[in-house]
């Protein structure tokens, strides 16, 4: 069976995981790169500084590159690298948690990318952390609230819950303006 037919009958990111699960380095390259600014927004809505966002990514492309034989199922390799990093921002804020910082450093976090500009998506990052992850994983990432449940570890009525909160939170700041 030729590589067109294959294709036509499985995504390409799918054949991408596929071809990652055999060593295949340049599928894993291509299915990074289709899911860095993925990365990058939950790391944001999580960290919120450069360099721990930075750090976060880089560990969690690591991991999912170690253990990408373990995926069970193709078809949620999005959701499977994004259960990564979240568990990997989830370690870095822990760490944090235990440094004593020298000196304040105010870093402009909207500079990083053009999305962090718009007004909607900077009343999401000022949004609680709870529901700022599940409103970045929903609008921003489009995975289902089964799955957000599934990633954050939380039943899916509490995901609903979030999202109503964060829904009103938002409706009420951006009516101010």
């Amino acid at each position: 069976m030729e590589l067109t037919s294959i294709r036509r009958n499985m995504g390409d990111s799918e054949l991408d995981v596929s071809l990652a699960k055999k060593g295949d380095k340049k599928a894993f390259e291509r299915l990074i790169e289709n899911n860095k600014s993925s990365m990058f927004r939950v790391a944001l809505s999580i960290l919120g500084n450069k360099q721990d966002i930075e750090d976060a990514i880089q560990n969690a492309i690591i991991k999912a590159y170690e253990g990408i034989i373990y995926l069970r199922k193709n078809e949620y390799f999005k959701t499977w690298l994004i259960r990564i990093l979240i568990n990997e921002c989830k370690t870095i804020l822990r760490n944090n948690k235990r440094m004593v910082p020298t000196e304040e450093i105010n870093l402009d976090v909207t500079s990083y990318e053009s999305f962090a500009e718009l007004e909607l998506t900077n009343a999401v990052n000022s949004l609680e952390r709870d529901l700022r992850i599940v409103t970045t994983l929903f609008y921003f990432e489009d995975i289902c609230q089964k799955d957000i449940a599934r990633v954050l570890d939380i039943p899916e009525g509490t995901v609903g819950s979030r999202l109503s909160r964060a829904r009103n939170k938002l409706y009420e700041m951006l009516k101010e303006r």
